[in-house]
């Protein structure tokens, strides 16, 4: 041992001898800081009450009430039907409430007779579309904002909803029982379909549709979110586009091009996710489901949930999305 640490030793030494005559016990400073310091309370975010309105005006409180129809459907694209079931295992509880809501009696809302009377007395008004033989989009002179590519007679044959979309409905907001009004489709629409998988099938049935997978929401949901003119079309949107393509008009028709435009228009959020897609996958042609195994699949999930829309991608929308980098 050196001359240095031998006088750091002695120096230590009768330091703790000075502190033991002293009495002074040593403190430990790293424990007493963190007991003294209290954790900070955790922040809670801030809710805000999105029902009562910041400002008010007397130009809006003027303006007359509006039925409530949320405008746009939920953008999860999978989502199980309620009383169409899937062919998939569910837990007790889901098939418990399921078969609740089954069995708990309807009762009719007072004016049901003239509301589904509503649904027949139409005459069409609209003239027929007209349809671009190169972009194969359907053109309606009083409606030149809407311009699906699908034909409903198309979307049917094709294959969409599960096969599930006229099946027996339970409607919760009417109190009724709706079954057999497919037969109000012409009859070349259906001519040679088989209905019962196609149409009206209980069970949601993801093979029947074109893409082979499931999508979208039930129609119950659709009700129960409020996205359902029930005086119009008990059965949502693509029964209002049915009869909208044979000339019928009524007060829902801008609602609903409205959602036409924000899910599948030029500018719509799912049109727009799936050439995204597309573009990431860096697929420069049109998928033809089922043309090759080892084909790159860019989202049937996407492709079904614009289909029931009245959309599909086609080659010249890929083009114009490269062109334009």
């Amino acid at each position: 041992m050196n001359e240095y640490e031998s006088r750091r030793l002695d120096k230590i030494k009768a330091n703790q001898a000075l502190l033991a005559g002293l009495d002074i016990k040593p403190v430990d400073f790293k424990r007493t800081r963190n007991a003294d310091i209290k954790p900070p309370a955790a922040k809670r975010r801030k809710v805000f009450d999105q029902s009562v309105p910041s400002r008010t005006s007397a130009r809006i409180a003027a303006v007359p009430g509006k039925p409530s129809y949320n405008d746009e459907p939920s953008i999860k694209p999978i989502s199980l039907p309620l009383s169409a079931s899937r062919k998939t295992k569910a837990n007790k509880n889901d098939l418990a409430s399921r078969h609740a809501n089954q069995t708990e009696p309807l009762v009719p809302v007072q004016d049901v007779e003239t509301i589904k009377a509503g649904w027949t007395a139409w005459k069409p008004i609209g003239k027929a579309p007209t349809r671009d033989p190169s972009t194969k989009e359907f053109h309606f002179p009083d409606y030149p904002d809407f311009t699906p590519n699908k034909s409903p007679a198309e979307m049917l044959r094709e294959g969409c909803f599960g096969g599930s979309y006229y099946r027996s409905l339970r409607s919760a907001k009417l109190g009724i029982v709706i079954k057999d009004d497919w037969r109000e489709l012409p009859t070349k629409w259906t001519e040679g379909l088989d209905v019962a998988r196609y149409l009206t099938s209980p069970t949601y049935d993801a093979d029947v549709n074109k893409y082979k997978v499931p999508c979208g929401q039930s129609i119950e949901e659709w009700e129960a979110a409020g996205w359902i003119s029930h005086s119009h079309d008990v059965r949502g949107w693509f029964q209002w586009y049915t009869r909208f393509y044979l000339g019928r008009r009524c007060k829902d028709d801008e609602r609903q091009v409205s959602r036409w435009r924000k899910c599948v228009g030029p500018r719509g959020r799912w049109r727009s996710m799936l050439l995204k897609r597309y573009c990431l996958a860096g697929v420069r042609e049109v998928f033809d489901d089922g043309a090759e195994e080892d084909a790159v699949e860019v989202s049937p999930v996407m492709h079904q949930t614009c289909h029931h829309w009245g959309f599909e991608v086609r080659q010249e929308h890929l083009d114009g999305l490269w062109a334009g980098g």
